[in-house]
């Protein structure tokens, strides 16, 4: 059983990707992109607007599809799954905190923490309890009865987290999570993802322009025109 890169001596695979490419019509966006990221690290991937960071983020969450190349989740190749299998997977195996944080505002945060173990088929009463016992890590479980208009920026993000923690996901991919947040709460939700990784073992890909959180991070990869810069 791996143990994450805090214990070197046994790394674990999570993500490998292969010669990934991917065109909108005549515009090449990614020209090949070769990747691998381990368990329990924290990676972030910095370059200019344009360069190819949010497309890799969004295919690498299956919300697109490559033109070719190889993306290996704990060695199952992702895309040869059939479009059902791949929106279980997708539910299951990963996490997504967004810039705004797309919380529903129909349902209370508690809901909206609860509600991709819902779509996953768990009971009501074990996604009730997932969802308390995630909000009191995060310490915003007083806040579950309110709507998400009643929230503070900085909460928002945290019930955000909570939702993409619901299912024990292999990975969580974050873009620009605290682009839209004052620098106090920025600097909550940056060690929260350390926190998380530390007793978690939780993985993250975090797309940002915060040289801060960047700088924290187990490793910087920068995208340059379609391609990882090494």
């Amino acid at each position: 059983m791996c143990e994450g890169k805090r214990n070197p001596a046994l790394l674990c695979k999570v993500i490998e990707i292969k010669n990934l490419k991917k065109n909108y019509g005549p515009l090449e966006v990614l020209k090949g992109v070769d990747l691998s990221i381990q368990k329990g690290e924290v990676v972030s991937i910095v370059g200019a607007s344009g360069a190819g960071k949010s497309t890799l983020l969004q295919i690498l969450g299956t919300l697109d599809r490559p033109d070719s190349g190889i993306i290996t989740f704990d060695g199952q190749d992702i895309f040869k799954l059939n479009a059902s299998n791949l929106n279980k997977f997708r539910n299951q195996k990963i996490g997504f905190v967004f810039q705004f944080h797309n919380l529903l505002p129909e349902f209370t945060a508690l809901e909206n923490v609860m509600m991709p173990a819902l779509i996953a088929g768990t009971p009501q009463s074990d996604a009730k309890k997932r969802a308390l016992d995630l909000m009191t890590l995060l310490n915003v479980e007083t806040r579950h009865h309110h709507s998400p208009s009643e929230l503070s920026g900085g909460e928002q993000q945290r019930m955000a987290v909570a939702r993409a923690l619901m299912n024990n996901p292999a990975i969580i991919l974050a873009d620009e999570p605290s682009g839209n947040l004052d620098s106090h709460h920025a600097e909550e939700l940056h060690q929260l993802f350390f926190q998380l990784r530390t007793q978690m073992q939780q993985t993250f890909v975090i797309v940002t322009h915060n040289e801060k959180l960047a700088g924290q991070s187990d490793r910087i990869l920068k995208m340059v025109d379609g391609r990882i810069e090494y």
